[in-house]
């Protein structure tokens, strides 16, 4: 009864995924093409809103923003709208979280006409703030801003306090605030020129934004699947196993970076050669996410509800092990470097929603 009342919750839940990892495939791209200072400020781009078609339209003080650009220092369109796409997708993502948030907050409200009272006014000191911000009131802006504040975390906290199903309406609330981070962590990230750690902080954030909707989407579902305990921790150790790959593949991709800018992005075949210790690390570890996915398609070919997860899982990671033997064996193809990259992501979260799921 109560997954049938939130069918099209629970699509929409499953539709916010599926816009995570398109964004988290952009981004992927943006690395494959060495995009990632194509647009050198933020939020804006050349310091314009909508970024520049052709040299010609770059601002007068362009050389500042080129220098800081790794490839080259010359304008390159390709780059420049392949992270603003990229952007663009965020910024998307980022509209789908709030009107899910919202959607939370008035859906699983005990007092929906006060919740909706609460967003309208909340909606109206938004577009005061924009408004003052337009015409230069600083006093304005400041009374606004601070109004807008503590309602906002009033909104909050009435709409936990008169939550039908509080976890919901909680996790949606930690979704818009993970996303919010993450745009602040993409500043970052640009303001400190691709700084290593902060891309493996992003990284690591957006697949929390993944995680979040799954975990909504389970609450809902009535049905869980009953396993053994050896089969619960051996999903709980793939969680952690296939995380540290991710994070370890990131660090091997950081070093890559370093590696193809020392040789002018050229010589593709020596980039593997000239890899350190963590690639080693990272290439070793994937036997044990190997070993840990024959044990779970091993222990649930017989449980009814699982088989299919667990093949789906399986055929995953033969991909991604394909993927990496491309990567050592063919030179790095550019391609198969987001590809590799997205459906780890992809097998972290089916595992992990495979782990919630059970009993």
């Amino acid at each position: 009864m109560i997954e049938s009342s939130n069918k099209n919750y629970i699509k929409y839940s499953w539709f916010l995924l599926g816009v995570v990892f398109l964004v988290i495939l952009a981004g992927g791209v943006v690395r494959m093409t060495q995009s990632g200072m194509g647009c050198p400020d933020w939020p804006k781009c050349f310091g314009m809103w909508i970024p520049p078609t052709d040299a010609s339209q770059l601002p007068a003080d362009f050389e500042s923003y080129l220098s800081k650009q790794d490839i080259d220092h010359s304008f390159n369109v390709y780059h420049t709208w392949i992270e603003y796409i990229n952007r663009l997708l965020g910024a998307i993502l980022g509209v789908f979280i709030f009107i899910y948030s919202v959607w939370t907050s008035i859906k699983f409200s005990d007092r929906k006409s006060q919740m909706k009272k609460l967003l309208w006014t909340n909606l109206g000191l938004a577009l005061s703030l924009v408004i003052a911000a337009v015409v230069g009131s600083s006093v304005l802006l400041k009374i606004a801003g601070v109004l807008f504040v503590l309602l906002a975390f009033y909104s909050l906290f009435f709409a936990i306090r008169h939550a039908l199903d509080r976890p919901v309406v909680i996790v949606s609330i930690l979704l818009l605030i993970a996303v919010a981070i993450q745009g602040w962590l993409g500043k970052i990230v640009v303001d400190e020129n691709l700084s290593v750690v902060k891309i493996t902080i992003h990284m690591v954030g957006a697949l929390v934004i993944a995680a979040l909707p799954l975990i909504n989407i389970n609450i809902l579902k009535e049905r869980k699947i009953s396993v053994s305990p050896f089969l619960k921790h051996l999903l709980s150790g793939m969680i952690f196993i296939v995380l540290l790959q991710i994070i370890l593949g990131t660090q091997v991709r950081e070093e890559i970076d370093v590696i193809s800018k020392a040789l002018s992005y050229e010589q593709r075949d020596l980039w593997i050669d000239r890899l350190g210790s963590i690639f080693i690390i990272h290439r070793s570890f994937s036997w044990l996410v190997l070993i840990g996915t024959i044990a779970l398609y091993y222990k649930s070919r017989k449980i009814v509800g699982f088989v299919k997860a667990s093949s789906l899982i399986s055929l995953n990671v033969f991909i991604i092990i394909i993927l990496g033997i491309i990567m050592v064996y063919l030179d790095m193809p550019a391609v198969a470097q987001p590809l590799h990259l997205f459906l780890a992501c992809a097998l972290l979260m089916q595992v992990f929603y495979a782990r919630i799921r059970v009993v």
